[in-house]
């Protein structure tokens, strides 16, 4: 990315090889476009070959990272280019940060404004349209046993990242032919798929479920939570071991937090929310990752101990991977009135003011920014999810938008 603004006449730099921006314009004022050019794993599933490479098909767009968030961060820059071409020299300096592990705890932003100023005022194109204000807080922890305690159970491996749904799940188990048939019965009754492969080592069962974004679990299908509800009702808690019995009793197919005792919600983001991201478990370790997404007035210690107290009842040790603070931004800041007037601009309605259980760069700006686009309501962009698409007219439209925001902020 910083090669391709350096070759359009941009300002680079790169901090620590983590993080870097574009840059155009002179002034002691920074005005900046935020975006992230890392990608969750890409998964089974999609309808194109490749899903790393962009694919138009059926008026869409196809690829990881083509809304969440390498499209967005190509047309940022691009807003940067359409100044420049016209000649238009901006009030402040104008930059296009990029970051590369916004994905895994936005380390990359602590970074980068390690060395390098907070913006006066900016927006990320990495949520949807209106206009966010408000992000719930981010707990990501590990809970986790010294060893495998279980015994029918010997294996078991579901997800990819601690902020999405998993889709698939794996688990080995040593049983008899009437166990199996039991948990047959069992599979067929509940939602989400099963295939049953006899190995040397036992029966592998594949549960299917159907990703999803960690920040709206109840969409998706946890197929880890489901195979191993499946397994709890043939086999009993006990045999499958310490952290799986944890993982049914205490969260269960539910998405709110409720058998742990953290369910809440306000007024101004709405509910928590609860996801089992990745589970590995097999004679060396026993683990699983949780993604929780808190109210913006929810006290995140309270929840963080409760988890704790709970899981050693079953002799389980938890570990905090991430924490991100809410944001929650006044509607009368003037970055939210100057990308009100760009939307509007651009599509003649006026965007609505929302919360999210999304986590982007915004909550890094000390309150001087926001998520804004790309997403249209309506358009299934299915982020986090096999087939991430968005419609070419809205990719287009979002370009638009984006370049009216730019602009705004270069006269302000």
């Amino acid at each position: 990315m910083l090669q391709r603004a350096e070759e359009m006449g941009f300002r680079t730099k790169c901090i620590d090889g983590i993080a870097g921006h574009a840059e155009y314009g002179e002034g002691e004022e920074i005005a900046a476009v935020l975006a992230h050019v890392d990608v969750v794993p890409a998964g089974e599933g999609w309808s194109v070959e490749e899903p790393y490479s962009l694919t138009e098909k059926d008026g869409r767009y196809y690829g990881r990272g083509v809304v969440d968030d390498k499209g967005p961060a190509v047309v940022a820059l691009y807003c940067l280019k359409a100044l420049k071409d016209e000649g238009i020299m901006p009030k402040r300096r104008l930059r296009v940060i990029f970051g590369a592990a916004e994905e895994i705890g936005m380390d990359d932003m602590e970074i980068y404004f390690q060395k390098e100023p907070l913006p006066d005022m900016a927006f990320t194109p990495d949520s949807e349209y209106g206009i966010c204000c408000y992000e719930k807080g981010i707990l990501q922890l590990e809970v986790y046993a010294p060893c495998h305690d279980g015994t029918t159970l010997t294996e078991f491996h579901a997800g990819h990242a601690v902020n999405a749904v998993p889709a698939k799940a794996y688990a080995l188990v040593d049983c008899t032919e009437n166990e199996d048939h039991q948990l047959r019965r069992f599979a067929d009754a509940k939602p989400g798929s099963y295939d049953f492969i006899y190995t040397m080592d036992g029966l592998q069962i594949v549960a299917t479920g159907k990703a999803a974004h960690a920040c709206i679990p109840e969409e998706g299908l946890n197929a880890a939570m489901h195979l191993i509800r499946i397994l709890a009702a043939d086999f009993g808690q006990l045999v499958l071991g310490s952290l799986c019995s944890f993982l049914d009793d205490a969260i269960g197919l539910e998405t709110d937090g409720s058998a742990l005792g953290i369910r809440c919600r306000d007024k101004e983001s709405g509910a928590l929310s609860v996801n089992v991201g990745v589970v590995e478990i097999n004679e060396r370790v026993a683990r699983a990752t949780i993604d929780i997404r808190y109210p913006v007035t929810a006290d995140s210690e309270e929840i963080f101990s409760r988890i704790r107290k709970r899981a050693s009842y079953e002799g389980l040790m938890t570990k905090l991977l991430n924490h991100e603070l809410p944001l929650a931004m006044s509607d009368k800041a003037p970055i939210i009135r100057l990308l009100q007037d760009a939307y509007q601009t651009v599509t003649g309605e006026v965007p609505n003011l929302y919360a999210t259980g999304g986590g982007t760069y915004a909550r890094t700006l000390k309150n001087r920014g926001v998520a804004f686009g790309p997403v249209f309501a309506g358009d299934p962009a299915k982020i986090h999810e096999p087939d991430e698409s968005i419609s070419t007219e809205n990719f287009w439209r979002h370009a638009q938008i984006c370049a009216e925001a730019v602009s705004r902020m270069a006269k302000a």
